[in-house]
């Protein structure tokens, strides 16, 4: 193949040209410490407030509410830990089974500080229902974490029925929007807290932000300076932030042209995926994020599928890229009830700004030939393990 297909864009995406362009001044020329006052300072300082006033508008939220980290997994810790930490009384925490690492790890922490934690499972496509939350809550319940949309499977929760059902109760709502942001819209005046980062959305790496609705108790991990209103210590990435904030514009211009684009290639996906015999689709088939398809294969390892549709230059995943290394089965896989023998043989296909009709083509076009050459080699046979 004489170019590369890139269909991993929920592990990463290409920095866009306007995002480059409009980050290059601030490495070079443009360089000031924020916090500096001389001129090269008041334009860094110029640009961060620019930033995060561009950024508020697309969220429709005020500027202030807008604190810049490191990445969505600082954010993360900062909104469990954070919020944890600033109330001595309630210590108790609802999250779900299928939450990114960085929410699950943090909480997992919090557990061995004395805090106590309740994990609520999905049905089979990844949906949680809004009741098992509710009855998870407790009179000590401080925060309920969800993700807006499952960055494996790429199934929806029901965030303003969560938001709703925890402002009853004087609970604070959070939600892990990675895969959201810029993507689908969020009910944002019933969300205390978001997690979101710019390398997801065409933006740069290592930068990311935490959304705190005013009101909201927060008690910063990083000491210092008292950057970010004191609850983010630390040199602001002006062309991080710069960058985060064009790639927001733009992501935001766009997302129902391109959601509607995604969503009529997520479809073909499914209906040549399905073909193949011995397939199954993980996740809800219409309450998704648009942009990302996960399938498992019988008798197929999904590591091996993925090295062999990269020899034909064609990158996917077999699930969140953070963890793949590991080679340990999904946890969300496992967690909405995929047959053991298939989890191993899951694929994560997902789509970017930039992906075309014809690569979605070619992918269909290698994917039976992979899976019949590795289906050749294996132990198993398709018919063995139950397809829902």
């Amino acid at each position: 193949m004489d170019r590369r297909i890139y269909l991993d864009h929920s592990a990463t995406t290409p920095v866009a040209p306007e995002v480059l362009e409009a980050m290059t001044p601030y490495h070079r020329h443009q360089f000031g410490n924020a916090s500096s006052l001389h001129e090269p300072g008041r334009k860094a300082r110029r640009a961060l407030d620019e930033g995060r006033g561009s950024i508020a508008e697309r969220l429709a939220t005020e500027p202030e509410g807008i604190v810049f980290t490191s990445g969505a997994t600082e954010a993360n810790n900062l909104a469990l830990i954070g919020t944890a930490f600033a109330s001595s009384e309630r210590r108790h925490i609802v999250t779900t089974t299928i939450e990114h690492h960085a929410v699950l790890h943090t909480v997992r922490w919090l557990e061995q500080q004395g805090y106590a934690v309740s994990y609520v499972d999905p049905d089979s496509s990844g949906k949680v229902d809004p009741e098992a939350v509710r009855e998870a809550l407790r009179d000590d319940t401080a925060l309920v974490s969800v993700m807006a949309g499952n960055n494996e499977v790429g199934t929806t929760q029901p965030l303003a029925e969560l938001g709703a059902l925890c402002r009853e109760r004087g609970i604070l709502l959070h939600s892990d929007a990675v895969q959201a942001f810029g993507k689908v819209d969020l009910p944002m005046d019933r969300i205390d807290l978001l997690s979101a980062s710019a390398h997801k959305l065409h933006g740069p790496k290592g930068v990311g932000l935490l959304y705190v609705r005013k009101g909201v108790d927060l008690t910063p991990l990083l000491h210092g300076g008292g950057h970010e209103g004191g609850r983010r210590s630390g040199t602001e990435n002006i062309p991080g932030i710069v960058g985060f904030a064009k790639a927001t514009e733009i992501a935001f211009a766009e997302r129902h042209e391109h959601a509607e684009r995604w969503t009529g290639f997520r479809n073909r996906l499914i209906k040549g995926v399905e073909s193949i015999p011995g397939t199954r689709l993980n996740g809800h088939r219409t309450d998704c994020l648009p942009h990302i398809a996960n399938f498992s294969f019988q008798a197929v390892e999904g590591e091996s599928l993925v090295l062999k549709l990269d020899e034909e230059g064609i990158a996917v995943s077999t699930g969140s890229a953070c963890s793949s290394p590991e080679l340990e089965p999904s946890h969300v896989l496992v967690a909405i009830g995929i047959p053991p023998a298939m989890v191993h043989g899951s694929l994560r296909i997902s789509m970017g700004r930039e992906t075309a009709a014809d690569e979605i083509e070619a992918l269909l076009d290698a994917l039976p030939r992979a899976v019949e050459a590795l289906r050749a080699y294996s132990p198993f046979r398709v018919g063995e393990t139950d397809v829902h």
